[in-house]
């Protein structure tokens, strides 16, 4: 704990995100299941990659940083965020996104609010924003600014530092709601988060089983990057080593950034039941997933469903690029 502490942290989150019983989803798939609200985290419409700007933010500002740099796709969640936060703290925004200028809507139309400056590659491969980062990073360092460089998604070990913390927040929470869940279930993308809280987990040496379902990369992959980005970020905080890995494929749908017909079922669901929003993207395939394993009797609850924001994309259109 001496060691979280002790790392540079704007305050972003507008204290713990609720823990809060879903009595009719549980009903109608016959597994108690739990949220943990990380759409509510506070800063523009919320979402899980407010944790990770925290500390992201905060190391920026101890550097003495005057921008800050990233990218993804134009409906990033991360992008956007990262952009809002960025002009809190002082902080220039740079956007890189992969593709051709499109529409504003859903997070672009965001995003263009805060006035980033926003470039694109002109290349459909996510992977292109990788380098035009560093390039732009280092055009901005020629002009004589002071830029804070980030990979998509935020996914360093210091930013899954944003969810160890979160770990100790919901630890906290399941104690007081005398719970003691089998899994603590998420959408893993790329997969800072749920390496945090494989970290949080390990550390913790909670009851549950961090399961996340990959809608983004095959699944090898997810599991190499959370467990090297899980193991770093220990190292950085001093902390014991994980030794386990769980994420679930088949959930992908027609592609990355698409939404899937399980999705959006799984997004009607849990809104006419709970009356809380999925987003396409990542939330309501990771929903779909659990429908899936509470309905073939897989899994027993309660179950623990991280719900990471993300809403603005059910404004960008079905055949927008993310």
């Amino acid at each position: 704990m001496g060691r979280l502490r002790s790392l540079p942290r704007v305050p972003l989150v507008l204290g713990s995100t609720p823990l809060v019983p879903a009595p009719r989803l549980s009903a109608e798939l016959g597994v108690e299941v739990w949220f943990k609200r990380d759409d509510l985290t506070g800063q523009g419409l919320g979402g899980n990659k407010v944790r990770g700007l925290e500390y992201l933010l905060g190391d920026a500002i101890a550097q003495g940083c005057d921008s800050f740099v990233t990218g993804a796709g134009p409906q990033s969640n991360w992008a956007m965020l990262a952009a809002l936060a960025a002009r809190r703290c002082g902080l220039s925004p740079y956007l890189v996104f992969y593709g051709q200028p499109v529409h504003a809507s859903g997070n672009l139309l965001l995003s263009t609010l805060t006035g980033a400056e926003i470039r694109y590659t002109g290349e459909l491969d996510r992977a292109s924003v990788d380098g035009a980062i560093d390039k732009l990073g280092a055009a901005l360092i020629a002009d004589g600014h002071r830029p804070y460089v980030v990979p998509r998604g935020g996914a360093t070990p210091l930013g899954c530092a944003g969810y160890v913390r979160a770990s100790l927040e919901l630890a906290g929470q399941l104690m007081a709601a005398d719970l003691g869940p089998t899994r603590l279930w998420l959408a893993t993308g790329s997969c800072g988060t749920q390496a945090g809280l494989v970290a949080g987990s390990r550390w913790l040496q909670t009851s549950y089983d961090v399961v996340g379902v990959s809608v983004s990369r095959p699944v090898a992959e997810c599991a190499d990057r959370i467990t090297a980005l899980a193991r770093g970020v220990a190292d950085l905080l001093e902390l014991p080593h994980a030794d386990q890995v769980t994420v679930l494929d088949g959930y992908l749908g027609p592609g990355y950034g698409l939404p899937s017909p399980a999705g959006d079922a799984a997004t009607r669901l849990v809104a006419r039941t709970e009356g809380v929003f999925l987003d396409p993207v990542f939330g309501a395939k990771a929903m779909a997933a659990l429908v899936d394993a509470a309905r073939s009797a897989s899994i027993e609850g309660p179950v623990v469903f991280l719900v990471s924001g993300g809403a603005p994309t059910l404004f960008a259109g079905a055949k927008a690029p993310l």
